[in-house]
């Protein structure tokens, strides 16, 4: 009896196994299409890595060090990755000047490494030698960072390091990073807070909207270091301008979305719809990505979901959080298959919901920040994707596993009562 219970057991689980396996994409070995061509590569990257060195930065909060030791060293292991093919430079804010004239405070920033080659040895002696010392002027450090990384026809992106908000309005860093976005330089500017609390948190939300970046909430040295080394790559892709889109209440009122990347707001629990047509033998490989770019409580998710203009689901993937991580993300593949020419495009409306919650005393306009990716690519020949049979769909599954069930349930019925027999005759 317990070796046929194992017997059926392992066979459902393996069933499931198999299923479970068509459900997962593709993309994670497949080769990518839409990579971009190697002419695109070769205009070199500029990278600047703007930190804060202020007086705050002494505060002994992340893995029992301080703030500028966990820079540092962060630092250290940063300059040791970098690509070959990128140009780096260091700039500082609040380095110099230790006094109380606010006028003097809100001008301490200076080049302490240029963009360009990088010699690690000579940036790393120079980033030893930095103290906690002085004020916060992000928006001035904004300007002369921008400054910095012009000219070159490269992606050029800037990564701002802080532990806390600018301290010298009325220069607001918001309205300094709204500027340099619509100076259209493609200048993407990063923000990772240290420890940081709200309002800072904001600030730097904001800097990073501006510019299509991404805020980090950072509260561990390795943490840091792994975020930076993983912007500092980001350099080598190539640059996408997002376009600006509002998803609708229903499919029937969607936006129509082309192959790019798209940003829109959404209010916290809410669903937007958008629509895409996807011609025979190509496969829509969408994903998208929702910040939580102010307080938010733990246990939250993103659903992106591909439906028929009937509204049959298609394909599906939802991902949550726990409050560890700024953004979350989901994404889908759905390949059709090679037909005639004349064969209309298929029209699909994604959906994408989110169950992000927060407290009453946190504002929920503007909703959140959420960025969609579209791409359409060669469907392959013969795609192993489940989707492609329709299997992504939630009653296909269901109807799959429920008769997949009673095989094996009839299956192991008739066993049990061929042994009953069996053991009756032998008698």
């Amino acid at each position: 009896m317990i070796i046929r219970k194992l017997l059926t057991a392992g066979v459902g689980g393996g069933l499931l196994a198999v299923l479970a396996c068509g459900l997962l994409p593709a993309s994670a070995v497949a080769d990518d299409p839409s990579a971009p061509p190697a002419d695109a590569a070769k205009a070199t990257p500029k990278v600047e890595l703007v930190l804060d060195v202020s007086g705050s930065m002494r505060a002994k909060d992340i893995d029992g060090q301080t703030r500028m030791s966990a820079a540092k060293q962060a630092f250290d292991d940063v300059l040791d990755s970098v690509p070959e093919n990128v140009e780096l430079g260091i700039r500082t804010l609040g380095a110099d000047y230790p006094g109380n004239d606010r006028k003097t405070g809100c001008k301490d920033t200076r080049q302490l490494y240029p963009v360009g080659p990088l010699d690690r040895d000579e940036a790393k002696t120079a980033v030893a030698t930095l103290a906690p010392t002085g004020w916060t002027p992000i928006g001035p450090a904004l300007l002369k960072a921008a400054d910095d990384l012009k000219g070159g026809d490269g992606t050029r992106r800037l990564v701002l390091i802080t532990d806390g908000e600018d301290t010298c309005a009325p220069l607001n860093p918001c309205d300094v990073a709204r500027d340099i976005a619509a100076k259209g330089i493609h200048l993407v500017i990063d923000t990772l807070g240290l420890v940081a609390d709200s309002s800072t948190r904001n600030q730097l939300s904001c800097i990073a909207e501006a510019t299509g970046g991404t805020y980090t909430a950072v509260q561990h040295r390795q943490q840091l270091t792994s975020k930076v080394k993983q912007l500092v790559g980001r350099s080598t892709d190539a640059v996408v301008a997002p376009v600006a889109t509002q998803g609708a209440a229903t499919c029937t009122d969607a936006p129509q979305l082309k192959t790019g990347v798209y940003t829109d707001r959404e209010l916290f629990s809410e669903n937007r719809w958008y629509r895409v047509d996807v011609p025979s033998g190509q496969e829509l490989r969408a994903s998208v990505s929702v910040s939580a770019d102010r307080a938010v409580n733990a246990n939250y998710g993103v659903l992106l979901r591909g439906v028929t203009t009937h509204g049959r689901e298609i394909v599906r993937d939802d991902e949550g959080g726990t409050g560890r991580t700024d953004v979350v993300s989901a994404g889908i593949r759905y390949p059709k298959p090679h037909k005639d020419s004349d064969t209309p495009p298929e029209t699909v409306c994604l959906q994408v919901g989110n169950s992000f919650s927060a407290g009453p005393s946190v504002k929920t306009t503007p909703g959140l920040p959420v960025e969609l990716s579209i791409d359409l690519v060669d469907s392959p020949d013969q795609p192993s994707d489940v989707a492609f049979f329709g299997l992504g769909s939630g009653w296909w599954l269901l109807g799959t596993l429920a008769v997949s069930g009673a095989v094996l349930g009839l299956l192991a019925g008739w066993i049990s009562r061929w042994r009953l027999s069996a053991g009756r005759t032998v008698r």
